[in-house]
């Protein structure tokens, strides 16, 4: 595989995000291709959504300020977490563990870094539709058929430090499955489905950075995926009561 970090100018509510990865492209001198991936960090598809919140602007709820005391964060950053939130399991000292999008994630994808002072940005509205979006915007364009992932970073359990992980998917399948297949030995995999946006997002993720690198999107040509306009992106998420974390929550 090949992977390409576009470098972008600042992006701004209400840029045409399609136009600036081209133009990004068009300056690295970058052809895109039939069956390339690109992948968009969450944050500048929310920046272009005006998905930012002014704190100044909240009103704290009591259960706020109560888990805000408690976890030594701001109410009003509190408050957006448990408006985006689907479920508040708890927390540490300046995070909540969250449901967002049947994706356990830090406050609810809620995050200070890389949007103006005193704001917040959220996660993209309907991230998967918004891939998409993308996706045909660039078909229309460029007359490439691309898949494309929008990542965001997360933290895994007991491990230090964050990861990407796709959390909007279009144009190519995003797992795929291992089990009629057999290992070195001839031992069938019973239960092994490789989670594929997720190893790409990493790999985004490693790029990208976390601070003022400027590369929010990265070109990834050569994947070994299974291309098609018709896609479940929902298939990489399960129920609680199938994943190993969730249904070992409160046992023994």
């Amino acid at each position: 595989m090949q992977l390409f970090g576009i470098h972008t100018r600042l992006i701004e509510p209400g840029d045409d995000l399609v136009d600036v990865i081209l133009d990004g492209l068009r300056r690295q001198k970058i052809t895109v291709e039939n069956q390339d991936v690109l992948v968009v960090a969450s944050k500048v598809v929310a920046t272009i959504q005006r998905r930012l919140v002014k704190l100044s602007s909240i009103e704290p709820s009591r259960r706020a300020r109560e888990l805000s005391a408690k976890y030594n964060l701001e109410p009003s950053f509190v408050e957006v977490v448990l408006q985006e939130a689907e479920r508040v399991y708890g927390g540490v000292t300046r995070a909540l563990l969250t449901l967002k999008n049947n994706v356990l994630i830090a406050n609810a994808g809620v995050d200070h870094k890389n949007v103006p002072r005193g704001y917040v940005a959220l996660w993209p509205k309907n991230p998967n539709e918004s891939a998409e979006k993308i996706r045909k915007e660039i078909f229309e364009r460029t007359g490439r058929r691309v898949g494309v992932l929008i990542i965001d970073s997360q933290v895994a359990p007991l491990r230090l430090g964050t990861t990407g992980v796709a959390i909007g998917i279009a144009g190519f399948h995003p797992v795929k499955d291992c089990r009629t297949n057999k290992d070195l030995y001839g031992n069938p995999l019973l239960i092994t489905r490789h989670a594929l946006a997720d190893d790409v997002a990493c790999a985004a993720h490693l790029i990208m950075g976390e601070a003022n690198e400027r590369t929010p999107v990265v070109l990834f040509k050569g994947i070994p995926a299974d291309f098609s306009g018709k896609i479940k992106p929902g298939s990489v998420t399960i129920p609680a009561e199938e994943c190993l974390f969730m249904s070992c929550i409160g046992r023994e």
